[in-house]
């Protein structure tokens, strides 16, 4: 798996790309791999509602949780599903609206310089063995693409903003995720 540089895109991913992005900030480039866990509704996993919410296009008569967020405009740069499909919405290179108030080593604005990647999942039940590999791949990618985004430099939401967000979740498996990291770089 490979990033293309001039477009900031990965071939392998499925493209849907989401009008919730735009430029960094002059002179900044990402350092920070922040991992979240999503599933609409809450809890519940496949259909189209993750897609329709990145593109601006959820439904708020389809569940009655959608109607608190249907105006949200949210973005990733990459979900991986929990059969390890791989959808990206934002180019790496370009600023995607995934972190929200937060802040990481004494930084705020965690979207400025970081790369969200979400898995389908919820923060109690485990995530699916396929989802793994595919994260894992999607990072060595990063890392050899981005010399910037050291293995040092990855983080959960609930890492950048603690007591707002509590995803991954408990359920992740961070050694599983480290374990599968040490392959070589690039």
């Amino acid at each position: 798996m490979r990033v293309d540089l001039a477009t900031g895109l990965l071939k392998v991913a499925r493209q849907r790309l989401s009008p919730n992005s735009d430029e960094r900030p002059e002179g900044v480039v990402a350092d920070l791999i922040v991992i979240h866990g999503i599933s609409l509704p809450p809890g519940e996993f496949g259909g189209p509602w993750i897609d329709a919410l990145f593109m601006n296009q959820l439904d708020p008569a389809a569940h009655p949780y959608f109607a608190a967020i249907a105006e949200l405009r949210v973005s990733t740069h990459v979900l991986i599903r929990r059969d390890g499909e791989l959808v990206q919405y934002v180019p790496f290179q370009r600023r995607a609206w995934h972190a929200g108030a937060s802040i990481y080593a004494d930084r705020p604005r965690c979207n400025d310089f970081s790369i969200g990647i979400e898995l389908e999942g919820a923060d109690l039940t485990p995530y699916d063995d396929r989802q793994y590999p595919v994260l894992a791949a999607v990072i060595r990618a990063l890392w050899a693409a981005y010399p910037t985004i050291t293995p040092d430099r990855l983080a959960g939401h609930a890492d950048i903003a603690p007591g707002r967000k509590t995803d991954p979740g408990p359920a992740f498996d961070w050694a599983r995720l480290r374990s599968g990291l040490t392959t070589k770089r690039g």
